[in-house]
């Protein structure tokens, strides 16, 4: 039996609803550029969705190097592009109002708050590991209120890797000063959350949000459940610790 004291979360779509904020956000900057320019923001929207869609699942870490900000326009760009518009100062300034637009749309899925709240609470250590960049998401994980209430934050470019390398998971137990056997990993992608964790000997959980059916063949996780407020029951935590034992808010 396993008995763990640390809990690793990927933070898009597990522990807020990262898919609602960007598409509300990208909807409203479409129908900014819709109110200058003759085009339907539903079009720019579907092109500026494409564009980000396909560059989060090409991440790999070739693609650190270039910062977010300066790709965000790019998407911004291409996408306009795609409606008839060529003018990259006003793909830069989309980015920008995306960026605005984004932050007023941040808020934790119902019960991941108290499910950080209370692992804390139970001794575990609780770390986010996630394939955004320091420029957003530092950020983003503060307006969330979760930067006090977790023991540290892996960011892709940070590490220079991007998941399911196995060798995050090591390196953020490593961090953690835990093991992977000791060591769950919650996400809501089995390709980038569960397959390497699974590979790197943590105990995954998928929370099944997009319905992806798992790849022919694959290993499942060691549990599945619907939402983020279902993850403590299916977690095997060993026996709580005081709180004098936590890390403390230590960053990679």
């Amino acid at each position: 039996m396993r008995a763990l004291d640390t809990v690793l979360f990927d933070l898009d779509d597990t522990l807020h609803d990262d898919s609602r904020a960007y598409k509300a956000a990208a909807l409203r900057v479409a129908r900014d550029v819709a109110r200058r320019h003759a085009i339907d923001p539903e079009q720019l929207l579907r092109a500026y969705v494409a564009q980000a869609s396909a560059f989060w699942k090409a991440l790999s870490a070739q693609h650190l190097a270039a910062g977010i900000i300066d790709t965000r326009a790019q998407m911004w760009n291409d996408a306009l592009r795609e409606v008839g518009i060529d003018d990259f100062a006003l793909a830069q300034t989309c980015a920008t109002q995306y960026a605005a637009y984004r932050s007023d749309e941040l808020v934790l899925l119902p019960g991941a708050d108290e499910l950080v709240v209370t692992l804390r609470e139970r001794g575990c250590k609780v770390g986010i590991v996630t394939n955004g960049f320091a420029a957003t998401h530092h950020e983003k994980i503060a307006r969330l209120g979760l930067t006090a209430k977790v023991d540290a934050v892996f960011l892709a470019d940070e590490m220079g890797m991007v998941k399911p390398d196995p060798k995050i998971f090591v390196h953020a137990c490593s961090v953690l000063g835990t093991t992977p056997e000791r060591t769950a990993m919650v996400g809501d992608r089995y390709d980038r959350d569960v397959a390497g964790a699974h590979e790197a000997g943590l105990f995954t959980v998928l929370i099944d949000v997009h319905k992806i059916p798992l790849p022919e063949g694959a290993v499942p996780p060691d549990a599945t459940v619907q939402n983020v407020a279902d993850v403590l029951a299916v977690l095997p935590l060993a026996r709580s610790k005081g709180a004098g034992e936590q890390v403390q808010n230590r960053r990679s």
